[in-house]
């Protein structure tokens, strides 16, 4: 591998711009010059070995640069990332550059053995990778302090002359993928694999996770529907379709395992091996050796972090939650306000402002939310995690349990404090419709109408420059570049989440939960399809083998929902008369069927392989073979 580098030349007849690097309009020339020399200068030199080309516009004081790579240069890129591709055996590998003739669909001049979202990815990779060697600071910005081993593109962008850098869309490329996609109304499935090379294997799996999810809803639908319209007012008829929905939990996340690794698989992330986390961008503190890697980082005090956790964080967690639980007693007053009114009117409209209180409740709790979630990112922030992964959990942490409280507490309230079944399914079915409406006007509509009026405005100011650069090329930069940024699938893991929720906790009480779920779901698809291709830069492709920390949360929900239906079923007047005499013997029955329940849960999730057994032979084959290669070295 080191002796690749030697002989590879930055030159390359045939440009492809694959990223744009946007830099401050005030940015210091000699700034400019030497971030641009690091890019371009050979490895051996400290530098990223990439091509690199100014978009010239009429406007001057524009500092765009377009970052491209030789075929050579990404291919060794590959190499270093690990990235993993089909040999001509049908195994999966990862690429090494000496062994290049022995992958599928391999040629000196196949362009297209890595896809435009792989070598975007490695390009980030080894712009990321740009250290200080020397420098103490960056060149005509002496606060903006350097020192050996830092990211010069994490220091440019905490210090505002690196605006942004995102990896330019193929608009052949994208065409082709939204007619596919949601450019026709179809009944059939999504094209997984397509996303995957365009987008990468991250956003793949969260649109394989919503339809997976969406046709698992089904059955809960067609079973609901029926229980809906013949057992409206007799819960205890629910009691078969519970414990069929707690089977159904178990079974659709174990399953989902099995289709993940096989996607997993397929794409290559299976196999690849787990990097050493660098720290993140906003991690700060002083000066130090990091004992793993010898080199000078930031150290910051865990002492102090975990002050800043249990001190500060903590309590604005506690404080959160209780003014949360304030706001849902106001909604009873209004509760109790309606009723009274309907009681006293007993008119059409009276019948309407019955649902008035929910759906403001409802409009306030996504208001909540949404406010919480910019508190929990700064609180976060401020913490001052090292790694990315330690951020994020924490992140996810806070967010899951306001919002599981915000979402859930006033159901848990009517349900085991009120007693008042007929108000728990108005309120539930209202609290499920009327943020899915919200969600998908907020996450699609209003960002595609927003996008789609300023796409109106950039083509007339790009028609009216006057330019030697390819028309088409500044056109796209200057139309992605102010378009939104798509910050990932937090916010869309966390809506099905807070979905399989509604629809498990108290799923015998509003069968048709299931059923409005299934419809936003498959609305959902296409809302968020556009929103990839339309409305937001294109995010760079990130690797992963599983949807994460997200899987536990979901598998979280399905056991609390166990201990919710057995405590509604233990509250029906048909098992209510099975025990007039003993409150006590009806309550360990419950405990002891929750208990059941649960055991017959974990039984099934341990029975069920998280992989395919044909996939667990190639991983135990390939296992082999490398210790096999270890064992002749």
């Amino acid at each position: 591998m080191a002796e690749s580098w030697s002989f590879l030349d930055t030159f390359e007849t045939n440009f492809r711009p694959l990223v744009v690097v946007e830099l401050a309009k005030g940015a210091k020339e000699e700034t400019v010059e030497w971030f641009t020399k690091r890019i371009v200068d050979k490895k051996a030199n400290g530098g990223a070995q990439l091509l690199v080309k100014p978009l010239v516009t009429e406007n001057r004081d524009e500092n765009i640069y377009l970052v491209g790579a030789s075929h050579l240069r990404l291919l060794l890129g590959a190499e270093t990332v690990g990235l993993v591709k089909e040999c001509n055996d049908n195994s999966m590998r990862s690429f090494t550059y000496s062994s290049r003739k022995t992958f599928k669909d391999f040629a000196d001049d196949n362009h297209n053995f890595l896809t435009m979202a792989e070598c975007q990815y490695i390009i980030k990779h080894e712009l990321e990778n740009l250290r200080a060697k020397d420098e103490k600071m960056i060149p005509g910005y002496p606060q903006a302090k350097l020192y050996p081993g830092k990211s010069i593109v994490r220091r440019l962008l905490t210090s505002g002359i690196l605006i942004q850098i995102f990896p330019l869309h193929d608009t052949e490329e994208l065409k082709k993928l939204r007619h596919s996609w949601y450019g026709r109304v179809k009944v059939g499935y999504q094209p997984l694999d397509e996303i995957r090379c365009y987008f990468g294997e991250t956003i793949a799996l969260y649109f394989g996770f919503l339809e997976y999810f969406t046709f698992a809803l089904i059955p809960m639908a067609v079973i609901g529907i029926p229980y809906y319209v013949f057992a409206w007012e007799d819960y205890d008829k629910y009691v078969m379709f519970a414990t069929f929905n707690l089977l159904w939990s178990t079974v659709i996340l174990e399953v989902w395992k099995r289709i993940c690794a096989i996607l997993a698989y397929r794409w290559g992330t299976l196999l690849m091996k787990r990097q050493f986390e660098e720290p993140r961008p906003g991690f700060h503190g002083v000066l130090g050796i990091n004992p793993v890697t010898g080199r000078e980082e930031p150290v910051y005090s865990s002492i102090k972090r975990q002050i800043r956790i249990y001190l500060v964080s903590l309590p604005f967690v506690c404080l959160c939650l209780y003014f949360s639980l304030y706001v849902m007693m106001i909604y009873f007053d209004l509760e109790k306000w309606a009723l009274d009114y309907h009681e006293e009117n007993e008119s059409n409209f009276s019948n309407l402002m019955l649902f008035v209180p929910s759906i403001i409740y409802a409009v306030v709790i996504e208001i909540m939310n949404r406010i919480y979630r910019y508190a929990a990112e700064f609180l976060t922030s401020w913490e001052n995690h090292r790694l990315e992964s330690s951020y994020q959990n924490h992140l996810i942490l806070k967010v899951l349990v306001f919002n599981f409280l915000n979402c859930f507490a006033s159901l848990f309230y009517i349900a085991f404090v009120l007693f008042d079944m007929k108000l728990l399914r108005q309120s539930l079915a209202t609290l499920l419709v009327t943020s899915q409406i919200l969600n998908q006007f907020a996450e699609s509509l209003l960002p595609y109408w927003l996008q789609k009026r300023h796409k109106k405005r950039m083509k007339k100011r790009v028609c009216s420059l006057k330019t030697d650069t390819d028309l088409s090329l500044v056109e796209q930069v200057n139309m992605e570049k102010e378009m939104g940024t798509y910050f990932g699938t937090f916010d869309d893991y966390l809506e099905l989440f807070l979905q399989f929720g509604y629809v498990s906790l108290f799923s015998c009480v509003y069968p048709l939960a299931a059923v409005f779920a299934v419809l936003n779901n498959i609305t959902e698809m296409y809302s968020d399809a556009l929103k990839m291709c339309r409305v937001y830069k294109r995010p760079f492709a990130e690797p992963t083998a599983n949807i994460g920390v997200w899987q536990l949360a979901f598998e979280t929900m399905s056991v609390i929902s166990v201990v919710t239906n057995c405590i509604l079923i233990g509250m029906s007047p048909q098992v209510n008369a099975l025990f007039p005499d003993s409150k006590m013997d009806l309550i360990l029955t419950v405990a002891l069927v929750e208990h059941l329940l649960l055991a017959i849960k974990f039984i099934m999730a341990f029975v069920i392989p998280d992989k395919p057994r044909d996939i667990q032979i190639k991983l135990a084959k390939l296992e082999f073979e490398s210790l096999e290669a270890l064992k002749q070295q």
